[in-house]
């Protein structure tokens, strides 16, 4: 049994393939490994070099692991899912070219907008809508097999799929594995912990984060949107928030984990670009803590 500890892009502040605000690239790739992480993830399409010769290049000369790439999609727009399968294609013809990367992380839309919290699409599905959304998470879960990977969906905060119950309805009605984020089931009300133990098998890959819930309150009352709640420390760095990250390694540990668990801190926007790396360090020191090695 091996686990490994990665991080991913979002922990600088990366939400998309290009902002302003954002970290640039090439000192993201420094700081990852400065702050004693093995693997990275792709982070949003485009951010990182996308060519495999460059992206070896970078990511050799620093000694990281390619461990997934990322692509979102709305599960009720069948036209969403034709464009990210196509874009699936695209980064399953980058990741053949590193041996290690096996996921391609499946995210779902908010309900919520990001910016203003408003809500934008109805939170509750009709049966017709939830079989709409399930043969879709399929679909993008096959064409990721098709390449030889895996299609990991990935439970997102105001998402259709956030609940241990929403969770669970999901694994019953598709064969989708899961990419499962502490964090986000932490924020959706459930205990990662125990929904870890009971699915262990549905789950290959894991994302680490940590929820600060008195934000988390906080957020609730006075109705902030999610980058609202962000700029506020709702997640913080592992160990800092509510999350006992012991007991999680002992339940992987249990369960025979072998695999990544990817750190992955939502910091968009950062307020300035040194503000990533202690925190990444930090978060990695608490997780070394904790029996991650």
């Amino acid at each position: 049994m091996s686990i490994k500890v990665g991080i991913a892009p979002d922990s600088w502040g990366v939400w998309f393939p290009q902002h302003e605000k954002q970290t640039p690239w090439n000192r993201c790739l420094d700081e990852m490994k400065q702050a004693g992480y093995s693997g990275i993830e792709l982070g949003p399409w485009g951010y990182f070099p996308n060519t495999a010769a460059e992206l070896k290049k970078e990511l050799d000369s620093r000694s990281l692991e390619l461990v997934a790439g990322t692509v979102g999609g709305n599960f009720l727009d069948d036209a969403s899912i034709d464009e990210m399968c196509r874009t699936i294609d695209d980064i399953a013809a980058l990741l053949k070219n590193f041996p290690n990367a096996k996921y391609i992380v499946l995210l779902p839309p908010m309900y919520t907008n990001l910016e203003t919290g408003e809500i934008v699409m109805d939170p509750e599905l009709s049966d017709e809508e939830w079989q709409k959304y399930a043969a879709n998470v399929q679909r993008a879960a096959d064409r990721a097999a098709k390449h030889g990977l895996i299609g990991a969906f990935h439970p997102h905060v105001d998402s259709h799929v956030q609940t241990e119950t929403q969770i669970e309805r999901l694994l019953t009605d598709t064969d989708v594995q899961l990419c499962f984020d502490t964090g986000h089931h932490v924020y959706g009300g459930g205990e990662p912990i125990s929904f870890y133990s009971k699915h262990a098998d549905r789950i290959p890959y894991i994302h680490i984060k940590d929820c600060d819930l008195a934000v988390k309150a906080k957020m609730d009352k006075e109705k902030w949107s999610f980058a609202r709640a962000v700029t506020e420390n709702i997640m913080v760095e592992p160990g800092k928030g509510s999350i006992d990250f012991a007991k999680f390694y002992a339940a992987l540990t249990e369960k025979g984990y072998d695999g990544w668990c990817v750190v992955e801190q939502d910091l968009f926007p950062v307020k300035s670009f040194d503000l990533p790396l202690p925190i990444a360090k930090r978060g990695r020191e608490n997780l070394a803590k904790a029996g991650f090695r």
